[in-house]
């Protein structure tokens, strides 16, 4: 079990998108230097996030009524895909603190919005413990809330569990005594939780998507929100947790493809680096280079386009616009999940032997799409998305699709 990690020092106040956006990128500069090495030796990134948190981007997304800047989901989704450029990992540990908040936004009391937003203006973190092994189906869950006076307790196991190993709070699904899921958010320091760093996948190294364990741990009545009645009327959290997945995969294509146009401009054989950049003639290189560009620029435009269905379907939460957020975010997962894969290996085939040294680090970006990629099957966003214009049937409320 690692230690835990403690608040950052003093958090700067985003008020605006264009803040977020510029933000992003002078923070993605710094995280970009040391990423290969990060991902070579497994290095946990504390000191990192730390500056992250400091930086505002994690309370972005605090509607402005209680302090944050409310940033458009056009926003949010760009802010994600610009840190993922600069290190995948960095990219997906915020994907289900951005989550939560989305969840409290729809779910939550005015009490409890008002004092966890709070948390996360001052600079606080949310992870997850969703996932869970053994279950019939992937949503199914045997966690279990139990009473305990005027509180509850928590006993289960859960992996996967993305921002966990870096969090102050973990927000934990639940099933309460009627069989009802809810989301506690839970403290990180509470007694019987420990929280196990035996994540090993070969991509997203990172991420600290290790394993939660809870041992009948106290959770007060004020920290315990609904959350399978977000699921059951139409609420953007669906939508919300994919668009951010799909953002990552952009910014891993957006990576991959700027380190192919590198090393095709300054390296005229693979065995000359020579550090000057120079025209290129070959056919086949002109023609892999213009089949990924056009590809990460259709997936740029669909990442803005789900942005801006999701923007209308948090204004006006209903059957039909949520459905539409859901099938444009689904097209934006589909194409994300196709070009990250796809541009990683693109810079193998033009890198040759020399992207898989492990000085390079070229081939990270293979790595961490087919990884991240294979959260939820992009199969069944081509369904969905066929059932939708094929048949008017809306897609499934839920956040895989």
């Amino acid at each position: 079990m690692n230690a835990f990690t403690p608040t950052p020092g003093p958090v700067a106040l985003i008020r605006s998108d264009a803040q977020a956006i510029e933000t992003a990128h002078r923070l993605a500069a710094t995280l970009r230097q040391d990423s290969i090495v990060r991902d070579r030796e497994r290095r946990l990134p504390h000191d990192e996030l730390a500056l992250f948190s400091q930086s505002g981007l994690w309370g972005i997304s605090v509607p402005k009524a209680f302090g944050g800047a409310g940033v458009s989901n056009v926003t949010l989704a760009q802010v994600v895909a610009i840190i993922a450029q600069a290190d995948a990992s960095l990219g997906q540990i915020p994907q289900n603190h951005y989550y939560a908040l989305e969840v409290l936004r729809v779910n939550a009391s005015p009490a409890q919005q008002q004092r966890l937003y709070a948390e996360v203006l001052a600079g606080q973190r949310f992870g997850n413990a969703l996932a869970e092994l053994g279950t019939k189906t992937a949503h199914d869950r045997t966690t279990r809330l139990t009473r305990d006076g005027e509180g509850y307790r928590i006993d289960g196991r859960k992996f996967y569990a993305t921002g966990a190993l870096y969090a102050q709070r973990i927000p934990t699904s639940v099933v309460d005594e009627h069989g009802v899921q809810q989301l506690a958010f839970v403290a990180r320091d509470s007694q019987g939780l420990d929280v196990i760093d035996d994540w090993s996948g070969f991509g997203q190294r990172t991420t600290g998507s290790g394993s939660v364990v809870f041992d009948n741990v106290y959770v007060a009545a004020e920290d315990v929100i609904a959350f399978q009645s977000a699921f059951e009327r139409p609420t953007p959290v669906g939508p919300l947790a994919q668009i951010l997945h799909a953002a990552i995969d952009t910014g891993i294509a957006r990576a991959a493809y700027e380190d192919a146009l590198h090393f095709v401009r300054t390296r005229t054989r693979p065995w000359i680096d020579s550090g000057i950049d120079k025209a290129v003639d070959d056919p086949l290189t002109l023609k892999s280079i213009g089949h990924l560009a056009v590809r990460l620029h259709a997936t740029e435009a669909l990442l803005e386009r789900a942005g801006e269905y999701l923007d209308l379907a948090q204004a006006d939460s209903n059957a039909d616009t949520v459905a539409a957020a859901s099938i444009a975010v689904a097209e934006a997962r589909a194409i994300s999940t196709e070009v990250s894969l796809t541009a990683g290996s693109t810079l193998f085939e033009l890198a040759g032997s020399q992207a898989t040294l492990a000085e390079h680090g070229l081939d990270r970006h293979w790595r961490n799409a087919r990884v991240h990629t294979l959260h939820d099957p992009v199969r069944w966003k081509y369904h969905a998305i066929g059932n939708y214009y094929l048949n008017d049937q809306k897609p499934p409320r839920r956040g895989t699709i």
